[in-house]
């Protein structure tokens, strides 16, 4: 089975790598190939790179030539940069989709036996409020930013080109993913990491908004399952609806520092820094908080037990310690 990663640079794009090389899928090993405009220094072995933008000119129509089984589409620019950036976002987060899309179904129109397994990573973002408490799986898409926008037009497109038969695809909406490793990024909900990765890491961390925020959490672990389950999945199952609103944790900004004090004590706690920013409140106000994804966890999707296990799997996977 070959599969190709686009955003196969990034975190969660490195942490679905990883976990396909040890996993495989199905039980069969998978011969990955991954697409970014950058990539990590250290890579993993034997695992070809193809450095390049899924944006630039004749890129998606390259790759859909080498016909890979599974796809998954990784690659985009993050919320806050959509949103700042209205031109930028079209261009890298869905005219490329379009462009991908229609070069899988020439190459289905050549060869009808060519139907790849397309899995795109999509997110709570095509929900806007008003919320109810809990966000069910009939509740309607209506996004308030641009991402969102792009991210359920990317979800439209999917289901209409899997309809037709040209692809089988499936949109999985992420929660947060959360503790992002590294530095922090342009996305709105970058802080939601970095109160707990930078304390972590002996550094402040700013937190622009209130403790009260509640929000949707899943750690970069449970993403990389998502996203290999998705890619096995029976789609006849989904009925025709093809986007899922996936597992995570709900929780405050409050629940997540207290789940931090449990972890870690009250001196890493303290290196967290009020200050709001009222940009950043004004887009995470517009966030859903809490869901109830039946029809994922019926279909076997799992994500953690709690925001103080996501903290644990932090420590465990990412963490960077001093050499002893």
């Amino acid at each position: 089975m070959r599969a190709l990663i686009l955003g196969g640079g990034g975190m969660v794009g490195q942490k679905l790598a990883h976990h396909l090389v040890a996993n495989g899928l199905d039980g069969q090993p998978v011969e990955i190939t991954l697409h970014d405009i950058a990539f990590p220094p250290v890579s993993l072995p034997n695992v070809p790179q193809v450095t390049g933008s899924i944006s630039d000119a004749g890129v998606a129509e390259t790759l859909a030539k080498t016909k890979p089984d599974v796809i998954f589409h990784l690659a985009s620019v993050v919320s806050g940069e959509a949103e700042a950036d209205f031109s930028k976002g079209w261009a890298v987060n869905m005219h490329p989709t379009w462009a991908l899309l229609e070069a899988l179904r020439a190459e289905h129109e050549a060869d009808p036996s060519y139907r790849p397994r397309v899995v795109f990573t999509s997110s709570i973002a095509v929900f806007g409020g008003p919320y109810p408490d809990k966000i069910s799986d009939e509740f309607l898409c209506a996004p308030q930013t641009s991402y969102g926008a792009q991210k359920l037009i990317c979800e439209t497109m999917i289901t209409d080109f899997s309809r037709k038969g040209f692809i089988d695809g499936v949109s999985i909406r992420l929660p947060t993913i959360c503790v992002r490793p590294g530095k922090p990024n342009a996305a709105a909900s970058s802080f939601f990491s970095g109160i707990i990765r930078e304390p972590l890491n002996g550094q402040e961390a700013i937190l622009p908004a209130a403790d009260s925020t509640r929000h949707w959490f899943a750690s970069p672990r449970s993403a990389a399952g998502f996203l290999a389950h998705a890619a096995t999945l029976d789609t006849a199952l989904l009925h025709g609806r093809r986007a899922l609103n996936l597992p995570g944790i709900s929780c405050t900004v409050a629940e997540q520092i207290e789940a931090l004090r449990d972890v870690a004590g009250n001196d890493v706690v303290r290196l967290i820094k009020p200050q709001p920013d009222p940009v950043i409140e004004k887009i995470v106000e517009g966030w859903p908080r809490d869901f109830a994804p039946e029809r994922a966890l019926a279909l076997g999707f799992k994500a953690d037990a709690s925001f103080k296990d996501i903290i644990q799997i932090y420590l465990d996977d990412d963490l960077q310690r001093p050499p002893s």
